[in-house]
């Protein structure tokens, strides 16, 4: 283990680091990183096993002052931040913890559109490739998407969308060539706000959430059509039996009297639930049946995990098909109540 703080490289600071801020924290930490870091990291901890003091304090010092420049580059920009830095640690310092957080600002794309209004920027993407408006999409806020999408073609909303939920990784040059396109067009305006996670699933979710009615059955029902898969996979996502506390008490009372699902089914699927999802349930049975339900979770004892899922997704798919027929209302994003 390296003995001075100029020693130690990426690595080794970042176990520094971990060990010094210790488990509960490191361990939220690691809730962000990929498997492979964390593995790396987790060798580079086990390998340490001396920490000199002043070592873990010039670690500490660094980081605190990283966080500070991150902070400062939010509220007011690199010159801002620049600014700040210089006059509080002298121009050589600032320049060099700034040039640490390079990467990380320019792993961002897109920062300078996340605040700029949605309409305007319909008019600059919306007849640039299926392909690349995916892109653009994919790092802009949820709400802001949405009001995108729905303004587009019903045929462009489908190829949009389908390209967000399977867009992985490009490559950062083709991701920069697009950026500066579309900055170029928007110069004239004043953007700012960081990026988020590029595409996938998860993100195509959270737009259809938002989107009006038409807009989303538009596009499942053309993506049932060309990928039945990945549609499941959508909808499976877009409503998961923790959000059956979205749903009112009339509409409850209404699955539950369904014949999708028996009584030990609700007892499986409510074992892998939170105390909020219960109450909802039993709140919305009779007496009776509530207490038939709770005997019956006590008896069951330990269940495994695949079998709490496969008991959610029935009662799940009975809501799919109740909002289906508009027999159920569901308040979605906005807090606009959509009929599914």
């Amino acid at each position: 283990m390296p003995t001075t703080l100029e020693e130690l490289g990426g690595k080794e600071k970042a176990a520094v680091l971990l060990i010094a801020l210790g488990p509960e924290k490191s361990a939220q930490i690691f809730k962000h990183l990929k498997e492979e870091e964390i593995e790396a990291l987790t060798f580079q901890i086990a390998n340490t096993t001396t920490i000199m003091p002043d070592v873990k304090e010039g670690v500490l010092n660094e980081f605190y002052q990283i966080c500070l420049a991150q902070q400062y580059i939010t509220e007011g920009g690199v010159t801002y931040a620049t600014q700040i830095l210089e006059r509080a640690l002298g121009e050589t310092k600032a320049k060099e913890i700034l040039n640490k957080l390079t990467m990380t600002i320019r792993a961002k794309p897109f920062e300078f559109i996340r605040k700029t209004d949605a309409s305007q920027l319909l008019n600059f993407i919306q007849n640039e490739h299926p392909q690349t408006i995916a892109l653009i999409l994919s790092y802009l806020k949820p709400n802001q998407a949405a009001q995108i999408i729905v303004d587009l073609s019903p045929e462009k909303q489908v190829e949009v969308a389908k390209r967000i939920a399977l867009i992985d990784r490009l490559q950062p040059d083709v991701i920069k060539t697009i950026e500066n396109q579309l900055e170029k067009k928007l110069s004239a305006m004043s953007m700012e706000d960081t990026g988020d996670d590029i595409g996938g699933v998860d993100t195509l979710v959270e737009i259809l959430n938002l989107v009006d009615r038409t807009a989303e059955k538009n596009i499942m029902d053309s993506l049932e059509t060309e990928d039945i898969d990945l549609a499941e996979e959508i909808r499976r996502k877009m409503f998961v039996f923790e959000d059956i506390t979205a749903l009112s008490g009339r509409d409850i009372q209404l699955v539950l009297r369904q014949q999708d699902f028996d009584d030990r089914d609700l007892a499986i699927a409510l074992k892998g639930s939170n105390e909020a999802v219960r109450n909802v349930i039993y709140a919305n049975l009779s007496k009776r049946r509530g207490a038939l339900i709770q005997e019956e979770m006590e008896y069951l004892g330990p269940v495994r995990r695949s079998e709490i899922e496969d008991a959610q997704q029935k009662f799940v798919s009975t809501i799919r098909r109740l909002q289906d027929s508009n027999e159920i209302i569901v308040a979605r994003g906005g807090g606009d109540e959509l009929i599914v």
